[in-house]
């Protein structure tokens, strides 16, 4: 079970791999050379190849009194192909980077990163049998940044254990021993990878190996991810005793 605080805690280390932010920035707009997302955009920058940027436009689009919903909708066709010529379409860039400003589309971002990404987090968390705020940072980020299964796999087969991912606990395996690994592997994969942009994204790994290190798995502020301090003042969370969010 997470507090409120360590969610946001883990929303923010990802934040800052993604734009920089520990509270994100909203309006970002990003093509880097290699990126196989091509276009990506918002708080933890969802992508045109994965498909998840037309989502996230046509439910800003839904949202009553959008203020730009009327000049974003007419590039949901586009978006929906998943046209990568919208890669260099600066009237595009133009139009999300002044919508990163509204808050309907921070509410839609917000809830899209939810459903989409941190919840099924969760579940993929409670699954494999991890249950600490490091652990499920890893997690998650590996549902932002990509490649989970295959590196969740990855980690199950260098520990002996059988395909199909059963509860590390009931095998006989250390939640410990096994974000260690994880972090490990995926390390090494980011190290390895032909793709220069996932190369030099290792700083990932290592900033959970950084956290793994200090043994700070209950993510107890303030901590530094890739070189920004995180805070409670910098989050800005009223923390309320007793309160917390129920993994699934």
């Amino acid at each position: 079970m997470l507090s409120p605080l360590q969610k946001r805690t883990i929303q923010a280390i990802v934040n800052v791999f993604e734009t920089g932010r520990p509270t994100g920035d909203y309006s970002n707009v990003t093509v880097a050379p290699n990126d196989p997302g091509h276009l990506t955009y918002g708080r933890s920058q969802v992508s045109l190849s994965s498909g998840n940027l037309a989502r996230l436009v046509r439910e800003y689009c839904a949202e009553p009194g959008a203020p730009h919903a009327r000049e974003l909708s007419a590039y949901l066709p586009r978006l929906e192909a998943r046209d990568i010529s919208l890669d260099s379409d600066a009237a595009l860039h133009s139009l999300l980077r002044e919508a990163g400003a509204d808050p309907a589309m921070r509410r839609t971002q917000a809830a899209l990163f939810d459903h989409s990404y941190w919840d099924p987090a969760l579940r993929a968390a409670q699954t494999v049998g991890i249950a600490s705020a490091l652990g499920i940072g890893v997690v998650y980020d590996s549902f932002i940044h990509g490649a989970w299964t295959r590196l969740r796999d990855t980690t199950a087969a260098n520990l002996g254990l059988a395909s199909g991912m059963p509860q590390i606990h009931s095998a006989g395996v250390d939640e410990a021993e096994w974000v260690g690994r994880y972090i490990t592997l995926r390390r090494n994969w980011l190290a390895t990878h032909p793709n220069p942009l996932l190369r030099r994204a290792v700083y990932r790994m290592e900033t959970f190996a950084a956290l793994f290190a200090r043994g700070n798995w209950e993510l107890a502020l303030p901590i530094e991810a890739h070189g920004v301090r995180i805070t409670e003042q910098v989050l800005e969370i009223p923390v309320t005793a007793g309160s917390a969010v129920r993994t699934p």
